[in-house]
């Protein structure tokens, strides 16, 4: 399912801080002075964003902003649960010790009491979001329950008669024992994915039970001439009740009602004061589609979506991403508010413009491609409030809808977040990072130059071109490769990036200056993808996330195919391994030739050959290239995560008159996290 929102982030570095843990740095970053960088703790930080161009939109479009800004808070709760069943039980108990414990608040215990709380809010619940393996914390069972002993009573979410010591026995388990949830989402391909992820989708089933009840479900629907292109369980739990496998919908009325009530209410306070008829009508099939839960209307709304190309405010709002579910079927809620930065569109609009040429001249085997290109609209946008799965971590880009079929139809959406990048790009100034990892002078230089445009360009292509590229053979689906989906998507949309960042059509079109741009953006992926995002793995473990997977994925295949030649060349200098590209031409016909072959396997739905390609590729970890890098990254004090504090904003009235929509840019991490937790926790936590 997986063919949007994608988190390309070659962004690993940022500013040093004051501290390793949680202390904040007062200094003024980026430019003018607002601070970017507020804080780091673990493996995190913390960044701010700006959104430049607010101030100068109409009432009508900031009281958008706000009331769509809403609905995306709304839905936090959802997220955590989907994650993991005893998320918001355990959130909860957290956030209600860091507001009402009586104890010493200066130990060095409750200081990592607090670091791990923030690592719960910063991955939405207790496994990391990243590798998705459950993080356990660095105080000690002896001292959680010193906390909960020194935190009224009336304050903890206990269950009906039970006493602290009952509580105590209960939590316990569940935050500190390793071997209960250990993993979110397992992609193991020799384990049963369903029964081994801790993610909340299934209850009582196994993955055989799972594929038999859809694969049932889609046979029922043909057989009985019913629409067989929706997506299938996509808002939906699978549970056992009574002895029988059901789906519990997401819906007003069905499960999470108490936080989609709310993101309706603001839905439709959004309704008056949509900007084009034809956004008017997405809001309403939208909230059609909360209330019934009927996935037909969810396609309906996003057909409707696509056709809204006037609107300069947009967003995001549904169950939409896949990569929570082992199975790649079920859809985590998210959200992101945005407006349309027309200036810097004028790049995306010169990809869109040219997507036929793009498709025609893609190296993938005739019968794959698109014979017509339809509807492919790209822009860059300013977000405004980001939700759900996107916060506090978030995407760069994304593309929209998921289902092939109505890209190939009515065309799809793509973005590139450009204040997004811009933060990423403010605070890692100065860092060392490229000091201590690119081969020569002229890779560091390459990279401040071009480095910005190639990063966003590469969003851009991969985004607009990338997901929307090739089609799918009749009858396959976008389960066909299961839990190597994922992965061979983001590859295959890379891999069109990466192809194209070359070709001299980007110079005439006017979106490159030379060369040189996509020389960087070379330098930058294999550097990353064969050495730099090994910084993002724990000593031992494999690569799980399915972006560093595409990423190793294609860094490796081309490493080792063009290693007769030297296309990339592994020199070690002082001690200290480096990857230099010799042949920039050749690398990008390497390129080409994975893409073939990815495409294929995409519009085949050939899971065996996916397996293979990614088992071979994008899993293992070469231990002592592992333990040079971490060592070389440990001396720059830099978390290799990031995470970001949301705008605030309020109303202005003038007695019963909204005449202003007021933004404040906050900076701590916690007050935001607890002010979310008092305001836009609609869900049960038993």
């Amino acid at each position: 399912m997986r063919t949007i929102s994608t988190l390309i982030i070659m962004f690993i570095a940022t500013t040093v801080f004051s501290s390793p843990q949680t202390g904040k740095d007062t200094k003024k970053d980026g430019n003018g002075d607002f601070r970017y960088l507020t804080e780091q703790f673990a493996d995190a930080k913390i960044l701010r964003y700006q959104v430049p161009g607010f101030e100068d939109l109409s009432l009508s479009q900031k009281k958008l902003i706000y009331y769509l800004s809403r609905a995306a808070l709304c839905g936090r709760d959802i997220t955590y649960d989907q994650n993991y069943k005893m998320n918001l039980l355990i959130r909860r108990t957290l956030e209600v010790i860091y507001r009402d414990f009586s104890g010493d608040r200066s130990s060095e215990d409750y200081k990592k009491f607090v670091v791990y709380l923030k690592r719960v809010w910063f991955c939405n619940g207790i496994h990391h979001h990243y590798s998705t393996d459950k993080f356990l914390p660095e105080f000690s069972q002896a001292y959680f329950a010193n906390l909960i002993k020194k935190t009224p009573t009336e304050s903890l979410p206990l269950s009906k008669d039970q006493t602290k010591n009952q509580f105590v026995l209960e939590m316990t388990p569940l935050i500190f024992d390793p071997a209960i949830a250990p993993k979110r989402v397992n992609l193991d391909p020799d384990s049963d994915l369903v029964l081994s992820s801790a993610s909340n989708f299934y209850d009582g089933v196994n993955q055989q039970e799972a594929e038999d009840f859809y694969a049932k479900m889609k046979s029922d629907a043909k057989r009985n001439k019913q629409d067989t292109l929706v997506s299938f369980g996509l808002n939906s739990k699978l549970v056992r009740e009574n002895g029988k496998i059901v789906e519990k919908t997401y819906k007003v009325g069905g499960l999470y009602t108490q936080a989609i009530e709310q993101i309706v209410v603001w839905l439709e306070s959004a309704l008056a004061v949509t900007e084009t008829p034809e956004q008017r009508d997405a809001v309403k099939k939208l909230i059609t589609y909360y209330r019934s839960g009927n996935l037909k209307t969810w396609d309906e709304y996003n057909i409707a979506w696509v056709k809204d190309l006037n609107s300069l405010v947009d967003f995001v709002n549904g169950f939409i991403e896949v990569y929570g579910d082992p199975m790649a079927m079920k859809g985590s809620w998210e959200s992101i508010v945005n407006f349309k930065d027309v200036e810097a569109t004028k790049r995306t609009e010169i990809l869109s413009k040219n997507a036929q040429f793009f498709e025609d001249n893609s190296p993938v085997a005739p019968e794959f491609k698109k014979k017509k290109v339809k509807g492919v609209t790209a822009k860059v946008i300013t977000a405004a409030q980001l939700g759900g799965e996107c916060h506090p971590t978030t995407p760069i880009g994304i593309n929209l809808p998921n289902a092939p079929w109505i890209r190939k139809e009515y065309g799809s959406k793509s973005v590139t977040i450009d204040n997004i990048t811009m933060a990423y790009d403010q605070a890692a100034k100065g860092n060392g990072f490229l000091d201590e990892f690119a081969f020569s002078k002229e890779e560091i230089a390459r990279a401040g130059e071009y480095g910005h445009l190639a990063g966003n360009l590469t969003t851009d292509l991969h985004e607009c071109l990338g997901h929307g590229s090739g089609q799918l053979n009749k009858g396959v689906g976008t389960d066909a490769l299961k839990n190597y989906h994922s992965t061979i998507e983001e590859s295959r949309a890379d891999l069109f990036a990466l192809y194209y960042i070359k070709d001299q059509a980007l110079v005439n079109f006017g979106l490159v200056p030379n060369d040189e741009v996509a020389k960087a953006e070379y330098d930058s992926y294999i550097r990353n993808g064969l050495m730099t995002q090994l910084v993002r793995i724990q000593p031992g473990k494999t690569i799980e996330e399915s972006h560093m997977r595409d990423r190793a994925l294609i860094a490796r295949w081309v490493y080792e195919k063009g290693n007769a030649a030297k296309v990339i060349e592994k020199v070690t200098r002082d001690g200290k391994t480096y990857f230099k590209i010799n042949d920039y031409d050749a690398l990008r016909i390497q390129f080409g030739e994975l893409l073939k072959i990815v495409q294929r396997i995409t519009s085949e739905g050939d899971y065996n050959a996916a397996r293979e390609l990614v088992e071979n590729y994008a899993v293992q970890v070469d231990p002592a290239l592992h333990k040079e890098v971490l060592a070389r990254y440990e001396k720059l004090k830099i978390a290799p995560y990031t995470g970001f504090i949301n705008p605030e904003y309020s109303l202005v009235r003038d007695g019963d008159t909204i005449t202003d929509v007021k933004i404040t840019y906050p900076d701590d991490f916690a007050a935001q996290m607890m002010l979310y937790s008092k305001k836009y926790s609609f869900l049960p936590v038993r």
